[in-house]
């Protein structure tokens, strides 16, 4: 109940939770009306009783003392002939021993029998404790009757209380009306003005909601006038977006430079290693031209060449295959991480670099996961490490297939990651100016897999390991 109330708009749950207040304020208030009454009701009843049986007890002492039933009757009767109009059904008087001397019913109370008979006793108010709680619209009440200073007998009196019970029950429906309209008009009205106080929350939740993950601006039009808390939050909700806006285009310049200055490294590196064949080409080339008329001498130039364009071909082959768009949708393969190889072997070779490559992993271990993103990780983590380890480096490369996964480790010698590489590398925060895109790259590629990176210094080397879960994991996941 408590959940199902939480999920309800709060331009829903804000009306009902007032009109639940106003609903309890209204039934204390009733309560305290109710009890007003009832008490000034029953101070009247006991104002009322109280002179009832002061003026008996003046009228009827003498008579109690000389136990004259005729003239205690006469007096009562004529009590309740000047009083026909008052409340009192029976007044019924005994003596001091509780026998019962005259009574305004006499069938009810007959001369003689005992007071006790009639009701009992402990149970009958006394004056100072008049409550109006009886069922039948009925009030008893026991006074004792005292003359000239010493009690000489009791007064029982029975009043009829219906017309109170009846003002209450009026009292009680008409609280009951009034609180009901009141409480639904404060509500609705309280709806109304809260769904409009809260619409401009409405506009700014839409708006964050309507960019599918990128906020949208508000326009002018629809920002409040003048310095209120909500003109303020809309302008500030628009700066924020353009710092957005601004924060991501950053990025994406910052990335597209990175790209650019791998590839620049990809294309030194493809000319060094298309370079050094070249020279062989073209001598065996000259060979062939020079020495025409030698058989063997043109057959194993020719092989020369066959070899080395054999060679250019693999290199083309890797380089059109990395950079090819639509890789995501695609299986790793063991084909892919020799090209990969075949990609940054050059640039190893340039700096006289020692590059360790070792795949123990399956053609099954690597199915599970795509190539695009997974090469992609392990080119700009590969790179990075060839230029932090530096001229006469070591760098390695090593692929396990796990249980249900892969784990991609590279080492370098080189003097390990700043700070800053380290934010760029593990936090989501904005990366500060002065390149290291790659290492965000690998972040965000790595957290789309649903895996997860850990660094580590020893001995003077850096290791980072990828851990990528496989198809079943990531679906449990």
């Amino acid at each position: 109940m408590i959940r199902a109330f939480a999920r309800l708009p709060i331009s829903v749950r804000v009306p009902i939770m007032s009109a639940a207040l106003m609903v309890l304020v209204g039934l204390i208030a009733s309560h305290q009306v109710l009890t007003a009454l009832t008490r000034a009701q029953e101070a009247r009843l006991e104002e009322l009783m109280r002179l009832h049986v002061d003026g008996l007890s003046v009228a009827l002492g003498p008579s109690v003392l000389r136990e004259d039933v005729w003239e205690v009757y006469d007096t009562l009767d004529r009590a309740r002939q000047a009083g026909a109009d008052q409340r009192m059904i029976l007044t019924v008087v005994s003596d001091s021993d509780g026998q019962v001397i005259a009574a305004t019913d006499p069938r009810r109370a007959p001369v003689g029998s005992e007071l006790s008979d009639l009701t009992d006793l402990d149970t009958v108010p006394k004056l100072d404790e008049i409550a109006l709680t009886s069922a039948d619209g009925h009030v008893r009440v026991l006074a004792p009757l005292v003359y000239q200073g010493r009690g000489v007998g009791r007064i029982l009196t029975e009043m009829d209380v219906s017309d109170l019970a009846a003002e209450r029950r009026r009292a009680t429906l008409a609280l009951i009306v009034f609180n009901t309209v009141a409480t639904g008009g404060l509500a609705l009205i309280g709806l109304v003005v809260t769904r409009r106080m809260l619409r401009p929350i409405s506009v700014l939740a839409g708006r964050m909601a309507a960019g599918a993950g990128r906020p949208e601006p508000i326009p002018p039009q629809e920002v409040p006038s003048g310095d209120s808390e909500v003109a303020r939050l809309f302008r500030t909700y628009n700066d924020m977006v353009d710092a957005i806006a601004a924060k991501s285009d950053t990025e994406r310049r910052l990335a597209e430079r990175e790209r650019l200055v791998s590839l620049g490294r990809l294309s030194s590196s493809l000319a060094h290693e298309i370079n050094n064949p070249l020279g062989g080409l073209l001598n065996a080339a000259d060979t062939i031209e020079t020495y025409a008329e030698r058989p063997d001498t043109v057959r194993k130039s020719a092989g020369i060449l066959v070899r080395g364009l054999r060679h250019l071909r693999d290199v083309s082959a890797a380089a059109l295959d990395h950079n090819r768009v639509d890789r995501r949708g695609e299986a790793l393969k063991p084909e892919d991480l020799e090209d990969l190889r075949m990609l940054v072997a050059p640039e190893a070779q340039r700096q006289r670099q020692s590059l360790g490559w070792m795949i123990d992993a399956s053609a099954d271990d690597l199915a599970p996961h795509p190539a695009g993103p997974v090469r992609q990780i392990a080119l700009n983590l590969v790179l990075n490490a060839l230029n932090a380890a530096g001229p006469s480096g070591t760098v390695s490369l090593r692929v396990d297939g796990l249980e249900d996964g892969l784990q991609l480790v590279v080492t370098d010698g080189g003097p390990g990651l700043s700070e800053a590489a380290l934010r760029r590398l593990f936090s989501s925060a904005p990366t500060e100016p002065g390149g290291g895109v790659g290492l965000r790259v690998v972040r965000d590629l790595v957290s789309s897999l649903g895996g997860r990176i850990a660094h580590d210094r020893h001995e003077g080397r850096t290791v980072i390991t990828v851990t990528l879960p496989g198809k079943r994991a990531r679906e449990v996941a």
